[in-house]
């Protein structure tokens, strides 16, 4: 189900003279706001062994990953220049094996109580801990390819509840 926001028809993060700049939540009432995103990386059969495994050279690439999302998670405003800082209340990090398609998949849902979303770190999440398992594995696959990463669902705040398509 996807629920619009049909008071967002311009960029907020940009004035009247188009000039960038961090938006104002300073009026926001506090809100419980959720978000989950999402990605995969795909790999060779024989990489994703030794990520199964916890045999690569570098340790235990899963394990590594998820402790790197939920760092990253606390981390993005100072990634992203127009992010706000927020006082994230819980990050919970999954990844599962898909041995079909050669792939992992990452799965973060980030929480906070405060006057904007978290949707930011539960991308930053998803992309650093499929950046951390390229990092742990590029000496076996150079080729690893990093997709699909998107926010899936958000709840909370002014514009209610989002989840994503399936196919878009």
């Amino acid at each position: 189900m996807t629920t619009e926001n049909p008071t967002a028809d311009h960029l907020t993060h940009f004035d009247a003279t188009g000039q960038a700049h961090m938006v104002d939540v300073g009026a926001k009432q506090d809100t419980h706001r959720i978000a989950v995103a999402a990605g995969t990386i795909r790999m060779k059969p024989e990489t994703l062994a030794l990520v199964v495994s916890g045999t690569a050279k570098k340790g235990d690439v899963i394990g590594i990953a998820r402790i790197a999302a939920i760092m990253a998670s606390k981390r993005t405003s100072d990634l992203v220049p127009l992010c706000h800082p927020l006082p994230i209340t819980k990050v919970a990090v999954d990844f599962e094996i898909d041995e079909g398609a050669n792939s992992v998949h990452c799965r973060a849902q980030v929480e906070t109580i405060g006057k904007t979303g978290v949707e930011m770190e539960a991308l930053t999440a998803v992309q650093v801990g499929l950046l951390t398992i390229y990092d742990m594995c590029k000496a076996v696959d150079r080729g690893m390819v990093m997709t699909n990463v998107r926010v899936m669902e958000k709840h909370g705040g002014k514009s209610g509840d989002w989840t994503a398509e399936l196919d878009e």
